[in-house]
């Protein structure tokens, strides 16, 4: 929780700050502070209770029942089981880049998501693993942290974008403040992005480590990553917010400027490396 209170707390400053400057365009500084503050509450309030329907709505994942995806929910059950957790529900993303997330307030209230690419591009062996990874993460509540971050950053980058063209349409009559917007509107997602990429690195050792010993295969799982790594290397792309990055098994966008300069996952080829160190301690070989 204090994980959790840090983020939030400096997710919401970033955002009421923001929102001052952007008053300050309009001559009501004041004014805007407390509406950002107001909306920032109300965001970190929504995001608690709604963050799974949020993250869902942000990557177009739509609920899959298990007469669709019969397969999906077998091993998503077979797992949660050995997790001793409820099972979460299955969505799939229409999208050929193979990847997966999970989103949800906690292991009662959870969602794991994968997209067709990646139900089309790894075997079952591959697919267990990928998902042995995202039940660790509902275990343990990461999905809740890394949901709300997905959501206030994105809110960020929005007022960001408000503060851009406030800034450009300013003029003579408020340049002072019109620069600063701009200057702001830059740097205010990449301070987001940070955030992010403080709370989300380590996760992801975790994850692995703790998804390697729920399946029993981190082979698999460093199989299933190295297939990712390369796809989104090789260009596969998926239509969502850079914001969502931290919520992905492998960061899926590698073209986004921001993302370029840093990362809110450790490397995928360190990642592997650790996981096959593992497969000869707990006897797994496939």
């Amino acid at each position: 929780m204090i994980r959790l209170a840090f983020m939030m707390t400096m997710l919401a400053a970033i955002f009421v700050f923001l929102g001052y400057v952007v008053g300050m365009l309009f001559g009501a500084p004041e004014l805007f502070t407390l509406g950002a503050l107001l909306i920032a509450l109300i965001m970190n309030a929504a995001s608690f209770f709604y963050s799974d329907r949020i993250v869902l709505s942000m990557t177009k994942a739509k609920m899959v029942s298990e007469d669709d995806q019969p397969a999906l929910h077998r091993i998503v059950s077979g797992l949660a089981l050995a997790a001793g957790i409820p099972k979460p529900k299955v969505a799939v993303i229409e999208s050929n880049a193979p990847n997966a997330f999970a989103t949800g307030r906690g292991p009662g209230k959870s969602v794991v998501a994968v997209t067709t690419g990646l139900l089309g591009f790894l075997n079952e062996s591959e697919l267990e693993g990928v998902l042995s990874h995202e039940i660790s993460h509902i275990k343990h509540r990461d999905v809740l942290v890394a949901s709300i971050a997905a959501t206030v950053a994105g809110a960020i980058s929005y007022l960001a974008l408000v503060g851009r063209f406030g800034a450009f349409g300013s003029g003579s009559r408020n340049r002072d403040a019109g620069n600063l917007a701009l200057i702001l509107s830059f740097l205010a997602p990449i301070a987001a992005f940070l955030v992010q990429v403080a709370i989300s690195r380590g996760r992801e050792y975790d994850a692995d480590r703790e998804g390697a010993l729920l399946s029993r295969k981190p082979l698999s799982l460093a199989s299933a990553l190295e297939k990712i790594e390369r796809s989104a290397k090789g260009g596969a792309r998926l239509a969502a917010s850079p914001s969502t990055s931290p919520l992905w098994i492998v960061n899926p966008f590698r073209g986004e400027a921001i993302t370029e300069m840093f990362s809110t996952h450790p490397s995928t080829w360190k990642r592997i490396d650790r996981l096959k160190s593992m497969a000869t301690n707990i006897g797994a070989l496939q």
